[in-house]
């Protein structure tokens, strides 16, 4: 692990992230729909006929723990695409405290519930299942299924992946670690590979948890997010 990740390792060796993702009492009202959010550059909002339809599928960092919806991941990264120019909706779809094996039980429950087939699933899970100490293989299972579903489906991946912790092992983190880069040459899909990288190393940028990004570490991420994605469509 590089030294500008030190301080996220320290932040888990704490484990104080799984509390706070884990009870269910603190988790905030997740938004239905960031398409309620407006662009708010004065740019024409596109009917849901012309819009992408994308889903932020995953764990608190997608929900948006301890932000306002509108400053959530989802949100924000709706409001980033369309001002660059993609009409898009993207369903907050992050649950806090999932494990991988949490999602897969409600993937097809989420995209069965979708008016249409996404343009884009954008998957973060995994992180819960580290700060656990869950057997990376199983990890690495349920996150299969997850991307076999949607292949099976036809939809494009865009993974952002998450670091082990070192307490847990140099075996562990080995294991863990190769897990997003190796799915997502797997099954073709779009890489982003650690989250938070470049926030979590900044105090400014980091709830008190030290786990969770704030409202500018959210937009901090969608900056350096938002042009994979543009890609990922653009392939399409």
């Amino acid at each position: 692990m590089s030294n500008r990740l030190a301080p996220y390792a320290a932040a888990l060796l704490l484990l104080q992230g799984l509390a706070a993702c884990s009870d269910g009492n603190n988790v905030p009202n997740r938004q239905e729909n960031a398409s309620d959010t407006a662009p708010g550059n004065g740019t024409a909002v596109a009917s849901i006929s012309e819009q992408r339809l994308i889903v932020a599928f995953g764990d608190s960092l997608y929900a948006g723990y301890g932000v306002t919806q509108q400053q959530s991941f989802p949100a924000r990264l709706q409001r980033a695409l369309a001002e660059s120019g993609i009409a898009a909706s993207v369903r907050n779809a992050g649950v806090s405290g999932d494990t991988s094996a949490a999602g897969l039980r409600r993937l097809a429950f989420t995209l069965d519930g979708l008016e249409r087939k996404p343009d884009l699933v954008m998957v973060n899970l995994g992180g819960n299942d580290m700060l656990r100490g869950i057997d990376p293989e199983e990890t690495r299972k349920n996150l299969t299924a997850i991307c076999e579903e949607l292949k099976r489906r036809g939809i494009p991946i865009l993974l952002t992946g998450m670091i082990a912790a070192p307490n847990l092992g140099k075996d562990y983190a080995d294991s863990f670690n190769a897990i997003y880069p190796d799915l997502a040459k797997r099954y073709d899909a779009a890489l982003y590979p650690f989250f938070l990288d470049g926030v979590v190393t900044d105090p400014r940028l980091m709830q008190d948890d030290r786990v969770h990004p704030t409202a500018q570490g959210i937009d901090a991420i969608v900056a350096k997010v938002t042009p994979l994605v543009a890609g990922a469509l653009a392939q399409q």
